[in-house]
């Protein structure tokens, strides 16, 4: 399959019904923070793009948004890809885009690279969706705040070490700072930024 015959496949089989379905669990993941939702196979994006990761790349942009791409995926073909079926605009540097995705196993840049919105506009901040081994099985953090009732437990595997801090950070700079998404395969969970992170039994 050429780079180019691999950019145009991939899609929703059907975008309307797709989009709206990858929509409706975005919305519930954000409302709930650290519950985990299955999106459904419908997109096929090219590697090293996740379903659930692509999905909301066919979701969430489009040709008014701007679009980073981590070094595992800024290649042609993942730039290619978004590109032909979102009409996003991809961006050299990560403080100018709305939607910032990065492939699983790399690095997770500083979050002040990033877009925090401003005074007059928090929303135009950006939104970090990130690739994951896995949502389940890894160091246990304690999720409270806005849709959790009580607290619940987030277990991701692949944050780096110094997630807390940077979360925390994150969290001082509300209601500016970033939303995340995180994705594995296809499976998401959303940590928007109203939501507080401790170590378990910290």
């Amino acid at each position: 399959m050429s780079l180019h015959t691999e950019a145009l496949e991939g899609g929703f089989a059907n975008p309307v019904l797709g989009a709206q379905a990858t929509f409706r669990a975005l919305m519930d993941a954000m409302s709930r923070p650290g519950t985990i939702h299955t999106i459904g196979g419908d997109a096929n994006p090219p590697h090293p793009v996740g379903v659930a990761q692509g999905a909301v790349a066919l979701t969430l942009a489009d040709h008014d948004t701007t679009v980073w791409l981590s070094p595992a995926l800024a290649h042609e073909t993942v730039k290619g890809w978004v590109g032909f079926h979102t009409g996003a605009e991809i961006v050299a540097s990560s403080a100018h885009a709305r939607f910032a995705f990065l492939a699983a196993g790399e690095p997770i840049p500083d979050f002040h690279g990033f877009a925090p919105g401003s005074q007059d506009y928090p929303d135009r901040s950006a939104t970090l969706v990130i690739e994951l081994p896995a949502l389940s099985g890894g160091p246990e953090f304690v999720a409270r705040g806005p849709g959790i009732k009580d607290s619940t437990v987030i277990t991701a595997q692949g944050l780096p070490a110094d997630f807390l801090r940077r979360w925390a950070t994150n969290r001082a700079f509300f209601p500016l700072g970033l939303d995340i998404v995180f994705t594995a395969g296809s499976d998401l969970m959303a940590l928007p930024r109203s939501t507080d992170l401790q170590a378990l039994g910290g």
